[in-house]
């Protein structure tokens, strides 16, 4: 298994929601955000991988584990971790946002079905979160940043999870809706397999964007909480991708078509990110805690 143990998707930065280690961040930052990108974009693809046994996936993903907590495995073969591990040393920024990653694509690995928001937010918690955390520590940022960050990765996780509902299910048999909603609503797992949604299948999707609502919501507030003007703008710019995206998920149906944002809308959002940074209110908390 050493020598295959990654199973590129082909998927890359571009593939993404939001942008990925873009000009708005610090020069100095970026090559440690790309690895952590790498690293994330490796393990994530060994779980999306259909053709993979639970067990397989779950293996692999206990390497890479080991390998950027203990420097363990070959380096050629966990070379994104042990590459993360390398800058993590250098920056400072703990191992666990990674680590916490792994434990949810390990749940992935397992996991295809959701009771409830609750239990999808345990999921989002370990599989999106880690993301904004990361960026929050690697900028110096107060951790007390991690909630508004914490609720914008969650909900541009959801989102993706809703793009992505019919995929993930014919793929992977993978179901992130949550089963008694899809049964509240007089709907089913299957009807995830139709070429447009039905009635009770919008309600399942309407009622999951009022809860991302309120998480972009509680959002609102990151870009202006950060020191780093640089980082605010990206802040800013992810989080009027949010926004857009949930007002695209409400009048189009992810079944019937790919909903994403048309490069208009995608360049609008960053320019509105820019200008809320610079001119938007400020209220940073100040030094690391």
């Amino acid at each position: 298994m050493q020598a295959t143990v990654e199973t590129p998707s082909g998927k890359g930065a571009g593939d993404e929601n939001f942008p990925v280690g873009s000009w708005l961040l610090p020069a100095r930052l970026r090559p440690h955000v790309a690895r952590f990108y790498a690293f994330a974009r490796a393990i994530d693809d060994i779980a999306d991988n259909p053709a993979l046994a639970p067990a397989d996936k779950v293996a692999r993903l206990e390497g890479f584990a080991r390998a950027l907590a203990e420097g363990a495995g070959d380096p050629a073969t966990f070379a994104k971790a042990h590459r993360l591990r390398e800058s993590l040393a250098e920056t400072g920024v703990p191992a666990r946002h990674g680590l916490d990653l792994i434990d949810a694509f390990k749940q992935d690995a397992v996991k295809g079905r959701y009771r409830d928001w609750e239990d999808l937010m345990g999921y989002c918690i370990r599989s999106a979160a880690p993301v904004g955390r990361y960026l929050v520590d690697l900028h110096g940022e107060d951790r007390r940043c991690y909630a508004a960050s914490d609720a914008l990765c969650n909900a541009l996780q959801v989102l993706n999870h809703l793009q992505d509902c019919q995929a993930d299910y014919r793929t992977l048999d993978r179901v992130y809706l949550p089963e008694p909603w899809l049964a509240d609503a007089g709907s089913g797992i299957e009807d995830l397999d139709r070429p447009q949604a039905t009635p009770g299948l919008r309600r399942v999707l309407d009622r999951l964007l009022d809860e991302t609502a309120l998480l972009v919501r509680d959002a609102r507030p990151l870009a202006s909480q950060f020191r780093d003007r640089r980082f605010a703008m990206e802040a800013a710019f992810i989080w009027r991708i949010s926004r857009r995206l949930t007002e695209e998920l409400r009048r189009r149906d992810p079944l019937a078509e790919r909903v994403v944002l048309s490069k208009p809308a995608f360049l609008s959002a960053g320019l509105w990110g820019v200008g809320h940074a610079l001119f938007g209110p400020r209220a940073p908390f100040g030094p690391h805690a």
